[in-house]
Formats: structure tokens, sequence, C-alpha cells
């Protein structure tokens, strides 16, 4: 579990057993105990220590305490702060140091240098209560509370371990001193609450242990029963006498029976007494056991309990748990031997697999013979599987039994252990020889039917209720007892294997489970432990049960050493020859490699020179394509101007033939006049003649009179008609010209008008700008004024403590003093520096807005003049006035500048109005310019402002 920089102070487990976090003063860790593996970890980003970090109980909030005293909960499932504890109120601020939580999680006591203690509560997240102890206490080193079976989880009462080394046990609710354990002259060092809260049990001073029992330390326990005859006599006496007890014990401090002088401690001695005979001596075994005790029990059940079996073992095989040897076989890493042990033996479990290849791997560097033995795992596998959780105890326990059950295994290695199984074969020849003699009529050895179960330890044949029921047996007899219970197995099995008759039968019998009932196996192997001559039996062949000694593992080397070295030597040959074989290939991959990035750089050389290639005649394409967009270009230039000119043609002959259009309707109007003008002088003459015979003389004279004079007044009235015609039309054609000009005007207006709008919405845009720039500047100025006091602060604080130091260390006033002056020198060049850069970034910002002023007077002179060239406004003055005497009325849009003109119905293009777009162009393309100014400047100073503060702790994976 790495990842704490400091030592572990507290760990804390999840109710369900499958988390833990660990803590330490720089980070909490939370881990999962199925596979060891951190989870997530509590980075704290300022300088504050932790305290602890614990689960509550019954629930899934994690609770961590800070040197500052704050106090967060988090959520187990998302790792979310849920709440923060408020600070303690004034007065009775204590630094936290120890803390207690009742079981249903609702109350949570917190301790520290001072008598008070702090309760809160959880649910209100307040501070409900703060409890005084005597004055004798100053500091308290622990709390617990003292369980209750019928509080429901709410524990009242609370154990308080102080300075002075005594603990006393108050409650919470009344604050009443209830009872105290310890003493000035036999201190308490620490001490812990059996869960059921009866018993307590405290390590002293001066190293003992003493256990305390809770019902004999309060006062209602260690009261005498009630008298019987009063109870029978006199009932109502008796009741007030109970309740007053009741009273007394809720009210009262109990008085101990460790004060009392007739009661005494009881105390014992775990020492072997001088009478012990060396039998008994013998049988003693770790952990207070007896070995002769233990038999007793396994006959009389059959197997240990399996609450206590893996305790049972333990002391029956005497393990030394070496630590510190086994580490540093732990530390030389894994054996190469087993470095691929999964594509042989595929688990499931990745845990499993690896606690399997540290404990294999552990006893290769502890014997090279077991990196070269094949069925070592699974030799090893079953005791793997049971004390996964503790490697150094599955080591042992593999250690012990290849030393004490697997002797003379390895002295005719690579080959099985012919002595070992010639003493079964002998065995089971003396008990069973019919089975002998139909094992060996199929050519079956003892290699078949016997080595199969001897080094799987016959886990392959039993199941796990068996296996360890087996091994209960074996452990607590001699090492021989495990030959006897492999032929005993043999021998119960003798019904099927008579009916086999073939080789491949046997060995499919002796690696698969059978339906052979252990305990009859068992008690077969004790009858052949007992029945077996002494000539034959494996006991005076084998040693007795050595365990492993302590400090350092025995060396083992019960092997042939000329086949381990022979075995060396071929390995180091072979290992030679595939350096060599791995060298040769080396060079083959890198020559390949060579030639395959010559190649490479070849086919991009070739590829690099074909697209230059491509570049080339693309940019050739594009040359040609060039000079014919140029070519195309003056085509189009000819032929606009061919169309310019056609289209003034067009409109020269269209005038002119509206022009003699005119004049042909006035010549026939003429000619229609004079028709009538003839046709009423001959119906006139006519009449004339007709009456030139009747009328008399004067009235012909007077007739032609009136005749000349209509005459003359048609002839008048036709050259009026003729005049007004002329005149309309003239007027007409002097219309058109001033609707043109008009036109040209009120474009030319418009554009001024365009010019003033966009003029008046820079403005304001620059406007907006200066006031988000003041409003930004006067924020920086409101944050340096800001760190500005809280440097003053801390000046101020650094001269208060200047000042302590001074008083308590006066030796080293000419330091502080130096200090003082380098801190202050220090400051104003802070504050000169920053002086200098307010006035570079205030010279950058009047350059910055100068430019942009140069470029709004150099865009304004440039419309002023183009105003003045064109006389807009002093033509627009004339224009209105002109049109006003035709009845032409030109409006002014009031607050735009924009006009607007009624009545005009059609309106000819001139090349000014291509000149007024292109200053519109020009124009837009200004104010597009005006605006990525400003984009960049706003961005400049939006990235001059302080990032986001951060929150001060996280959980991170």
């Amino acid at each position: 579990m790495r990842g704490h920089e400091s030592s572990v102070s507290s760990i804390s487990v999840h109710g369900s057993g499958k988390y833990a976090i660990t803590t330490s003063t720089d980070t909490a860790q939370l881990w999962d105990l199925d596979t060891f593996q951190r989870i997530r970890k509590l980075n704290v980003r300022q300088s504050v220590g932790i305290q602890k970090v614990f689960f509550l109980p019954l629930s899934n909030t994690i609770l961590s305490c800070f040197k500052d005293n704050s106090v967060f909960a988090w959520e187990f499932d998302t790792l979310h702060c849920k709440y923060q504890l408020s600070p303690p109120v004034e007065g009775s601020v204590l630094f936290y140091k120890v803390f207690a939580v009742t079981r249903d999680g609702r109350t949570l006591v917190a301790g520290g240098k001072s008598n008070h203690l702090h309760l809160w509560c959880l649910e209100l997240k307040q501070l409900i209560r703060i409890i005084q102890m005597p004055e004798k206490v100053r500091a308290v080193r622990h709390l617990e509370f003292l369980p209750d079976s019928f509080d429901g989880g709410s524990n009242q009462v609370l154990g308080v371990l102080s300075q002075d080394n005594i603990m006393r046990f108050i409650n919470i609710e009344t604050c009443k001193l209830l009872f105290d354990i310890g003493s000035p002259e036999e201190g308490i060092s620490t001490a812990v609450i059996s869960p059921n809260g009866q018993y307590i049990a405290s390590v002293m001073e001066n190293g003992s242990l003493n256990i305390y029992s809770v019902q004999a330390l309060t006062q209602e326990g260690n009261k005498p029963p009630p008298f019987t005859f009063k109870v029978v006599e006199d009932g109502p006496k008796y009741t007030s006498e109970a309740n007053k007890l009741i009273t007394k014990v809720t009210s009262g401090r109990s008085k101990g029976p460790w004060k009392s002088k007739q009661s005494k401690i009881q105390s014992r001695m775990l020492k072997l007494q001088e009478n012990t005979s060396l039998e008994n001596k013998e049988n003693e075994l770790p952990g207070g056991l007896n070995k002769k005790r233990l038999q007793a029990l396994l006959k009389g059940f059959g197997e240990y309990p399996a609450k206590y079996r893996m305790f049972v073992w333990r002391s029956l095989l005497q393990l030394p748990e070496n630590h510190l040897a086994f580490s540093s076989l732990i530390d030389r890493g894994i054996h190469s031997a087993f470095v691929n042990i999964q594509k042989e033996y595929p688990i499931k479990s990745g845990k499993l697999l690896r606690v399997l290849q540290r404990t294999l791997s552990a006893l290769a560097h502890w014997s090279a013979i077991f990196a070269e033995t094949p069925y070592i795992p699974l030799l090893a596998f079953p005791f793997v599987k049971l004390f996964q959780n503790n490697q150094l105890i599955c080591f042992e326990v593999v250690a012990t039994v290849v030393v004490n059950f697997c002797q003379h295994w390895f002295e005719y290695f690579p080959n099985p252990p012919v002595n070992v199984l010639g003493m079964m074969e002998n065995v089971l020849a003396h008990h069973d020889k019919e089975l002998l003699q139909h094992l060996t009529k199929y050519n079956v050895t003892s290699q078949v039917y016997a080595w199969p179960l001897l080094e799987t330890l016959l886990s392959e044949v039993l199941t796990r209720e068996e296996w360890l029921k087996a091994f209960d047996n074996i452990f607590s007899n001699h090492p021989s007892y495990f030959l006897m219970i492999v032929v005993a197995y043999v021998i119960c099995s003798r019904a099927p294997l008579l009916h086999c008759n073939q080789a491949a039968d046997f060995e499919y019998f002796f690696h698969h489970r059978n339906n052979v009932d252990i305990n009859v196996v068992i008690k077969e192997a004790y009858h052949l432990m007992e029945a077996t001559p002494l000539d034959i039996h494996p006991q005076h062949m084998l040693d007795d049960f050595t365990p492993l000694t302590k400090g350092q593992y025995p060396v083992f080397n019960k092997y042939p050493m000329f086949v381990m070295n022979y075995q060396a030597q071929k390995w180091e040959k072979i290992r030679q020859d595939e350096i060599e074989y791995l060298q040769e290939r080396q060079l083959a991959h890198e020559s390949e490699a060579k030639a395959q990035q010559q190649k490479a750089e070849d086919e991009a050389w070739y590829r690099k020179q074909k697209l230059l290639q491509e570049a080339d005649e693309q940019r050739q394409k594009i040359l040609l394509e060039e000079e014919k967009l140029a070519e195309q270009r003056q085509r189009l230039a000819v032929v606009k101007r061919e169309l310019e000119v056609k289209e003034l043609q067009l409109l020269d002959a269209s005038r002119r033939r509206f022009l003699n259009y005119q004049q042909d309707q006035l010549q026939t109007e003429l000619k229609h006049l004079n028709d009538e003008i003839a046709r009423k002088a001959s119906m006139r003459q006519q009449e004339t003649n007709a009456l030139r015979d009747i009328e008399p003389e004067s009235q012909k004279q007077l007739f032609e009179q009136h005749l000349i004079k209509d005459q003359e007044a048609v002839t008048k009235e036709m050259k009026e008609e003729v005049e007004a015609r002329r005149r309309k039309v003239d007027l007409e054609d002097q219309r058109v010209q001033r609707l043109i000009e008009i036109d040209k005007e009120i474009q030319k207006a418009h554009t001024v008008a365009e010019e003033n709008l966009a003029r008046a919405e820079q403005k304001h845009t620059d406007t907006d700008w200066r006031l988000q720039r003041q409003q930004r500047l006067r924020r920086d100025d409101q944050d340096r004024e800001k760190r500005y006091r809280e440097i003053v602060k801390l000046l101020h604080d650094n001269r208060v403590k200047e000042a302590e130091l001074l008083k308590a260390l006066r030796e080293t006033e000419e330091k502080k003093t130096f200090n003082i002056i380098v801190a202050q020198q220090e400051d104003v060049q802070n504050k000169a520096q920053l002086e200098e850069e307010q006035k570079a970034a205030a010279a950058a910002d009047g350059h910055r807005k100068q430019f942009l002023d140069d470029r709004m007077n150099d865009e304004l002179e440039l419309a002023e003049k183009l105003q003045r060239e064109d006389g807009c406004f002093e033509r627009l003055h004339g224009l209105k006035a002109r049109c006003t005497e035709r009845g032409v009325e030109v409006q002014q849009v009031p607050g735009s500048g924009n006009i607007s003109l009624h009545d005009l119905s059609t309106l000819a293009s001139s090349p000014h109005n291509r000149r007024r777009a292109e200053l519109a162009r020009q124009e837009r393309e200004l104010m597009a310019e005006v605006r990525r100014l400003r984009r960049r400047l706003t961005s400049r100073a939006r990235a001059r402002l302080p990032p986001a503060p951060s929150p001060a702790t996280t959980w991170s994976p």
C-alpha cells in the first residue's frame, strides 16, 4: 500500500469488509481489499495536515478531519462533499486529536489538548454540547464508546484516556463520572473495549496486560442481591430500596472494586511449571495448545473446527514467521521459471495467480531445485488457495510440508522418488497382496497408483472438505502418516481397481475424484500405522517432524547436485544459444529495418519528386489559366466598352427617335389643322358663292372681314398651341435632367449619412470599449487593493511574530533586523515594479487610443474632402429650392440624416453612381478593420483577467 510520504497513523475498514482507508499527515487513500489496489486518493492542496479519515458506522459516509479543526463528510459512492461541520464557538476552540463515533453513526465526539470534549450531532451538523472534564485532565489521548446491547447503537458511556494515564468513563447525557481505571502509579498506555462491552483490555506502562470486567466496575453489578425474606414479607419496602438503588446508580459515582482492600486483581503468568515432564514439553505448541489434546480431539470429532483450523495448523507446524527472510525472498522478484506460469496453469482469479507466482518464486529463490521441479505448482496450489491473504504463512506452510512430508523425494531427481514409492509398495504388499498382484498383472506400478496422489497432495481426488479433514490428521501425526493415507486410499478403492483391466483406466482413476469415503480412508491409515511391521514401516525410514528455524530459513540441498549442475550447464548453454540467436535475429531485424528504411526514404524521395513535378505542372496550368483569364478580362473589358458605347448610342437613338416622334406629331397636327382650315375655307367659299348673288355687297365685305378674323384667330391659336407644345417638351427634358441630378445628390447625401452613421456607431463602440476597460481596470485596482491589504496584514502578523521572537531570542536580533530590511526593500522594489507596469500599460493604452483616433481622423478628412469635391450640401439646397418650385417634395427623415424623395418615376445611371459605390466599398472595409481591431483589444483585456478560484481538497483517481 504505497503512496504515503509519512507513516500511516490510522486504518479504517468499511462495514462490508471490502474497503479500507489509510491515513497519514499528508494524504488519505481508499483501498479495495479484494484486489489490494488503490481506488482514490485525497489530495490536500493547501498546507493543512490530515488528522484522521474514517468510515461512519451503518452509513456510506467518509469523515475527514484536518489539523485546522475543519471536518468534511464525503459520499462514499461518488466521493462528493456532503457537508462540512461549522467551526466551534469562540472560547472553546481546541485542536482535534482524537475522535469517537457511536455505533449508530449519529454522534461524534472530538478531543485534543484541552479538558473539553466537543459533542457533535451528525444529523443536525451542529455542536450540541461541550463537556468539561476534571481539572486534572489537560489533554485527551484516546476516546472510545462503551457498547451496550440495549441502547440500539446510541452509546451513552464514553471512555476518556487522558495524559495522566487514567481512563475515565462518563455518561455523555448526564455528564456524570461513572468509574475510572488506572492510577498514577499503574498508568494505562492504551486500552480497547470488547465488541459486546463486557470487558476492557488495557496495556499498562509497566508492560502488563490487565483485563477488567465492566459488570464488576459498575455499582449495580457489585452490589449483593436483595434480601429474599424482605421481598416475601415486606414487598413495598423492598421496592422503595430498589428504587433508591436505581437512583444512586444513575445520579452518583460508583466506587470500583479495585479500591477495596479485600479484592485484588487476579494475575496470570504464562510460565512453564518446573515439574512438567519432558514428554509434555515436547507436546506443547505455540499459542498455548497441546498436541496430545489436539490428537484426542481429532480422534473424537474426526476434524478440527473450521473456525480455528488455520490457527491449529499454524500451531502444529510451528511456523516461525520470519518476516525479514521472507521479504528478502520476495524482493528478488518473479523467478524466470515462473514468469509465464499462466500459460501452463490458466487460473481465472488474477489475485490467486499472483500469489501462486510469488510463492513459487520465493521457493525457487530459497532452493534452486524448486525451479526445476515440474510438480511444485500442483503441490503448492491447495495451500495458496487457503492462505492467499497471508503470503508469509502460505510460503512457510509449503516449505514445512516440503521439508517434513516430502522427505527423500528429490534424491532421484528428475525421476520420481523410487525409494518412497518402494516403501509404499512394501506396505501395500503386506496388507493387500491380491490388489498388488492385480496391479502388477496389468503393469501398473507405484508411479501410476501412488505418485499422482503424492505430487498433488491428494487434491485431485478429494473435495475441499475431504482434503481439509485429511490434512487435519496428516499435520497431527508423524510424516509417515501421509504415505499411509495414500496407501489406505488405494486399499479402500480395491473394488473398482480390481475391475479395471486397462492402463488408461488406472491412470484416469488416480487423477479424478472417486466415490471413496474419506473417514474410512483415515481410519484405515491409522490401522496401517499400527499394524505395519517395524521392518517395513516408513516411520523408521523418515525423520521426525522438524519445524523451520526462526530468523533464517534452513538450507535445503537434499537433491543430487550433479544433476542440478548438469541441468544448469544445459540451461546456460541453451541460454547462450538463445542469446546468440537473439543477437543474430536482432542484426537481421536491424538490416531488414535499414533496408526498409532506405526503401521508404527512396520511395519518399521519388514521391516528393513526383509531387514537385505535379506541383510544377499545376503551377504551369495555373499560369496558363491566369493568362486565359487575363485575355478573358481584356475581352470582357472590350465587350463592356462596346456595350457602354451601344448603350450610349441606344440612349441617343431613343432620344432622337422621341424628338422625331414629337416633330412628326406636331407636323401631323399642323397638317390636320391646315386640312381643317382648308375644309372650312372651302365650305365658306361654297356658302359665299351660294349667297353671292343674294347678299348685298356690304354683307359680303363684312363676311370676308369675319372670315379673315377667324382665320387669323385660328392661325394665332395654332401658333400658340405649337409654342406651348414646344415649351412642354423643353420642360420635360429639363425635368428629366433635374431628376438625374437629384438622384445623384440623393445618393451623395445617402453616402454622407451612412458615413455619419458609421462614425456615430464607431464612437458608441469606442465608448463601450472604454467603459468596459475602465470597469476592468477598476476591478483590477480592487483586486490589487485587496492583495495589498492581505500583504499589509501578513506584514503586520510578521511584525508581531518577529517582536515575540525578539523577546525570546535576543541573540538573533541582528539577523532578524536584516531580514526585515530586506523584506522592506523587496516590498519597495515590488511596488516600484508594479507602478512601472501600470505606467507601461497606460502608455500602451494611450498608443492604441492615439492609433484609433488617427485612423478615424484620416477617414473623416477623406470623407470631408470628397464632400468638398462633390459639393453635395451646396447643390442640395439649390435642388430643394428648384424642386419646391416644380412641385417635387423633398423630405428628410429626422434623427438619421437620410433623405427620401416621392413622386419620382425613373432614375438614370451615370459614372457618378459607380464612384459612389467605390466609396461605399472602401467605407465597409474600413469598418471591418475597426471591428477586428476592437475584438483583438477585447480578447487581450480578457486574457489579463485573474483565473477563478478552485476548491481546496478533491478526491482524485
